[in-house]
């Protein structure tokens, strides 16, 4: 393997416990990194620590807390020294109707996936200024192009995409790099269980052919730790989601188009109705919230 600009150096990665965060972890940790692996379950975090070839620590936190994050940073910076890249990931979802769903259910996506990703940057910004470090944003083509039946989602991703452009443009000028990385589908709990709900399944499948494919959650990771290796300011995984970014404007439009078409139909065949918590990981948020 190539000589890595990650060898001996931190990076923390919240969302860690299972899915792409513990991918990253795994794949940050095969080149040479030193991972600090925070989110919730922390058994989880610490059977995915101990896997891991390199120096790693998991910390159990929720990422909506900053006094809890803020002594996180604290702690990963004993253990495993200065920070000098994060990548905040960690992320939930929840699909079905805007009327149908939760208020509460529904804040809880923004603040998880937006909310936390600020109090992340927030917490480890000092390590990664003195660093001269890079965070990297995980968001979405949902950034890109809003979908119906998952309004929460989207207006989130499209909030963490701002936020990191934002906080870019405010840390250049101290060395600080700022990256966001657009994912399509990724195989994870996440997507598997939303396949599972036929409004869902059925808008993924009527997406053009590139755009319904399921990636592979380690290639994905690859391909994101490259980008973080070589301090990206946007990574795209896959690499043809660039190709949206020039005629982002004209989504809107197609979606309008194909909701009109499909929804009507999907609602004649059967109710569509609040999916709850997509997946173990917003499961497992959900019961961390109850445990609290």
């Amino acid at each position: 393997m190539r000589s890595s600009p990650l060898i001996g150096r931190t990076v923390a990665v919240t969302g860690a416990a299972r899915g792409l965060g513990a991918a990253l972890a795994r794949e940050i940790s095969r080149r040479g990194g030193r991972v600090a692996l925070l989110g919730h379950e922390k058994s989880l975090l610490d059977a995915e620590a101990a896997a891991l070839p390199g120096p790693a620590l998991a910390i159990g936190v929720d990422v909506t807390d900053p006094d809890a994050l803020a002594t996180a940073a604290h702690a990963v910076r004993a253990r495993l020294g200065a920070v000098s890249a994060v990548v905040a990931n960690a992320g939930i979802a929840e699909g079905g109707p805007f009327q149908a769903s939760p208020p509460a259910a529904w804040s809880r996506v923004v603040d998880v996936n937006l909310t936390g990703s600020a109090h992340t940057a927030r917490a480890f910004l000092p390590d990664l200024l003195d660093t001269a470090g890079y965070f990297l944003q995980i968001a979405s083509l949902a950034s890109i192009g809003a979908a119906p039946m998952m309004s929460a989602y989207c207006a989130s991703k499209a909030g963490a995409e701002a936020f990191a452009h934002a906080l870019r443009a405010e840390v250049a000028h101290r060395g600080v790099g700022v990256g966001i990385a657009y994912l399509n589908w990724t195989d994870t709990d996440m997507i598997r269980d939303a396949d599972r709900h036929a409004v869902l399944r059925e808008l993924r499948v009527h997406m053009p052919g590139p755009a319904r494919r399921i990636h592979p959650v380690d290639t994905v990771a690859a391909r994101l730790v490259t980008g973080l290796e070589r301090r990206r300011t946007a990574v795209y995984a896959p690499g043809w989601l660039r190709l949206v970014q020039p005629v982002r404007t004209a989504l809107p439009p197609v979606v309008l188009r194909v909701s009109r078409r499909a929804l009507p139909r999907m609602e004649a065949e059967a109710p569509v109705e609040y999916t709850g918590p997509l997946g173990a990981g917003g499961l497992a948020d959900r019961a961390a919230r109850h445990e609290n």
